[in-house]
């Protein structure tokens, strides 16, 4: 099997009664675009690709990450990241304990403490490590977010409603910071979005569910 996530014969349905069929790759680098309106099952897409879906829910086909069939792996061996629309930060964390609850087991506190700091300059937030994260604007929120899902090392990004709490021009930004990311680590990314302007950002593909 190619690189990038594939999607094959994918069919999910909820007693019974179908949902959603797709047979679509996305390569590394790539973003596919699915729209439609709320209660058609695009959030439940995204949970049988992180191997999260709701008891009462099918799925038949198969997934496949950059050659491996995860299709009844477990979550946490998938290695899919996940970005929602509200940053779901720890509280009782300061910003640095935040990224490092992404970084995958292993490695020493030196190169934890590393990774953490290159992450806070590779966002901007240099310096930032100590805040509490409930003293960070919106936007820097989304930004530690972001950066703790690329820390915890994924090979494919799903964006469930992403930008949509955000300003619009903070959105544009947020846009740009993620789409580059996932292209600079050659992530397939697939988004989950009502909005019009974030299929465009995105540049690729779009499915419209419904």
């Amino acid at each position: 099997m190619a690189d990038g996530l594939i999607l094959h014969e994918v069919a999910i349905a909820r007693d019974d009664t179908p949902l959603i069929a797709l047979d679509r790759t996305v390569g590394p680098g790539d973003v596919l675009t699915v729209m439609g309106p709320s209660g058609v099952g695009k959030s439940t897409l995204l949970a049988a690709i992180t191997g999260t879906l709701p008891p009462g829910f099918s799925l038949s086909g198969k997934i496949w990450l950059d050659g491996h069939d995860i299709t009844r792996a477990p979550p946490h061996r998938r290695r899919v990241g996940i970005l929602f629309q509200d940053d779901l930060l720890f509280p009782h964390m300061s910003v640095a304990q935040n990224l490092g609850f992404g970084l995958r087991p292993g490695g020493t506190a030196r190169d934890r403490t590393r990774l953490i700091d290159l992450g806070l300059m590779d966002i901007g937030l240099e310096g930032f490590g100590d805040r509490d994260p409930a003293t960070l604007s919106g936007g820097q929120k989304a930004r530690v977010a972001l950066m703790r899902m690329l820390l915890s090392d994924p090979c494919a990004l799903l964006l469930d409603e992403a930008f949509s709490g955000l300003d619009a021009a903070l959105r544009i930004q947020m846009r740009a910071l993620v789409f580059d990311r996932a292209r600079a680590r050659r992530l397939p990314v697939l988004m989950v979005t009502h909005d019009e302007e974030d299929a465009q950002a995105a540049g690729g593909a779009v499915i419209r569910l419904g």
